[in-house]
């Protein structure tokens, strides 16, 4: 089987660091000419509408209220304001993965904006490339191609190992502390970014919910590229959400990983234990 690197265009990783910096694996489809999308400043005004929704699913009505996850830890430095967070977030971020593994992956600007926007985006059908938070994966996207039909390359897998380094060294515990110790910049995020009566912990656990359901694909992952863009061959794949689609792309090891460190994630931020088997669609 001969294998060939996508000319006209390429996967796309940002690792969206759920409850704030855990690498999740987030892939795009975009041209090798819009490389440098990532970097561009977070429009809050603009996000929501782009990211191809209204803001339908805000509700005033709070489903998973952040004091499930327990008390803040204690505190006698205030929290600094959301415009001025990025190096007091970068600082605890890095810390909380270990420091090397995130330090050459992060974008520190507007940190906590991009982690709320593309939180917001993965349960639709994209995520705009620059409200990324993160670097994007060395390497070209590998496809294989053999009797007649084009699959994903097993192994595209490896460019995600930096991403992985970073979910694997998190501890869920003082992750999701973290977050809940600087929630009011995660909600001022959200509400700027257009869900003026919407609650931010609720949207990230619809997201959560929405990665757990995603199928694991039977190898080879066959594709097709009606134009620029590789898409998946199987409809039923291809509709799937955004944040379904790339979590499919790591890899079925890799999406293993991911979605157990999700359901840690999930368990701690609503005190109730989700069972495996009922969290992903098969």
């Amino acid at each position: 089987m001969k294998k060939k690197k996508s000319s006209a265009g390429q996967w796309v990783i940002s690792a969206i660091v759920v409850v704030v910096a855990i690498a999740v694996g987030v892939f795009i489809w975009r041209k090798a000419t819009q490389a440098g999308g990532g970097k561009a400043p977070v429009a809050a005004s603009s996000t929501a509408a782009n990211a191809g929704q209204g803001p339908a699913h805000a509700s005033t009505a709070i489903q998973h209220p952040i004091a499930q996850a327990g008390p803040a830890p204690a505190s006698t430095s205030p929290l600094p304001a959301l415009d001025a967070s990025d190096t007091s977030v970068a600082d605890g971020l890095l810390a909380l993965a270990g420091g090397d593994a995130l330090d050459g992956l992060l974008h520190r600007q507007q940190i906590i904006r991009r982690v709320v926007a593309t939180v917001d985006a993965l349960p639709r059908q994209s995520v705009g490339s620059n409200i990324l938070p993160v670097q994007t994966p060395k390497g070209a996207f590998l496809v294989e191609q053999g009797d007649g039909a084009v699959t994903l390359s097993p192994r595209n897998a490896e460019r995600y190992a930096p991403y992985m380094r970073v979910l694997d060294g998190t501890d869920p515990k003082a992750l999701v502390a973290w977050y809940v110790a600087h929630y009011p910049l995660f909600q001022q995020a959200y509400r700027d970014l257009g869900y003026p009566k919407g609650y931010f912990n609720d949207r990230l656990i619809a997201a959560i919910d929405d990665m757990l359901a995603a199928p694991v694909p039977e190898a080879p992952v066959q594709l097709v590229q009606p134009k620029v863009f590789y898409r998946y061959a199987d409809a039923g794949l291809e509709t799937r959400s955004a944040g379904q689609k790339m979590l499919m792309r790591m890899g079925a090891d890799n999406e293993a990983r991911v979605k157990a460190k999700l359901r840690q994630i999930r368990d701690l931020l609503t005190g109730v234990t989700l069972p495996a088997s009922s969290s992903s669609a098969q």
